[in-house]
């Protein structure tokens, strides 16, 4: 399969191009908990690849209602654009082969042929450098500490994230979307470095549900330009702006109430979050 061409600047947009294009189904990604397909979209000259996930796909859960995954992925994209970083790749709902579902454009390295699940391991293999196992108490310059991780039978090894602002920034997104399963494997590098989080189904609960790979920040203050996006982000949240209107759309009244509680939150203690102590903080596994 040729790969797939890029969107010219300008002309149409990535959403466009996801909501108005034809999808074709090329592949699964078979080790997906849910049904995740590897399409092509096209519209007019246009192509580009992406990850197609049916509602009907979706195995229930017991702490989010069923059919809801799909809206959630699309909500965090909605509150990633409004936070002006860029953080969630393009992601439309949309009726597609096997019914309605989320469709989000392919950042990473493109997949290929049926089973594209080894390409989605190469995509996000770029994001490696971000994480690791180190030995000893302590993380070391440019790194920040998460917690102690088995590795062995009676050995240890301290998991520790970089500190880069582009992590930091997830890290403020996840707390706004309240993400339930930041792992590693959902950090992924696109064109030029750019870092996008992806796998956003578990999002918006209205408990607490905090859990990932990101605590290196704990406490620490917010930096400025955190402030400033999250100050944005609430009066876009207000009753009435178009991105309250979208996300009453995507999610319940309560849950949409919720995520102006979390803004409100951050912004009134001026710190990133720390684990709540009523839920794993960690997810699992990590990767």
């Amino acid at each position: 399969m040729p790969a797939p061409e890029r969107i010219p600047a300008g002309r149409v947009t990535p959403t466009e191009l996801l909501t108005r294009g034809e999808l074709t189904v090329r592949g699964q990604i078979r080790e997906a908990s849910n049904a995740v397909l590897y399409c092509t979209v096209g519209y007019e000259e246009h192509t580009a690849a992406c990850v197609y996930k049916p509602v009907a796909g979706e195995r229930p859960l017991w702490d989010f209602p069923d059919g809801t995954l799909a809206q959630r992925e699309v909500a965090a994209y909605e509150v990633s654009e409004a936070l002006g970083w860029g953080l969630v790749p393009p992601t439309v709902l949309r009726d597609g082969p096997y019914g309605q579902g989320m469709v989000q454009l392919w950042v990473g390295a493109e997949a290929s042929g049926e089973d594209a699940s080894a390409d989605a391991e190469d995509a996000g293999a770029g994001a490696a450098g971000l994480l690791a196992l180190v030995e000893g108490d302590e993380p070391g310059d440019g790194w920040k500490a998460v917690g102690f991780a088995q590795v062995g039978e009676g050995r240890t090894a301290l998991l520790v994230h970089a500190d880069d602002a582009r992590l930091r920034r997830l890290a403020v997104l996840d707390a706004v979307i309240n993400n339930a399963d930041r792992k590693g494997g959902h950090l992924v590098l696109g064109d030029g470095g750019h870092l996008f989080g992806i796998d956003h189904g578990v999002t918006f609960n209205v408990e607490d549900k905090l859990r990932t790979l990101l605590w290196g920040w704990a406490g620490e203050k917010l930096p400025e330009e955190a402030v400033d996006a999250l100050g944005s982000l609430r009066d876009g949240l207000a009753a009435g702006e178009p991105l309250a209107e979208r996300l009453g759309e995507l999610l319940t009244a309560t849950e949409v109430d919720a995520v102006r509680e979390r803004v409100a939150a951050l912004l009134a203690a001026g710190r990133h979050p720390g684990p709540s102590g009523e839920w794993p903080a960690i997810p699992w596994p990590p990767v």
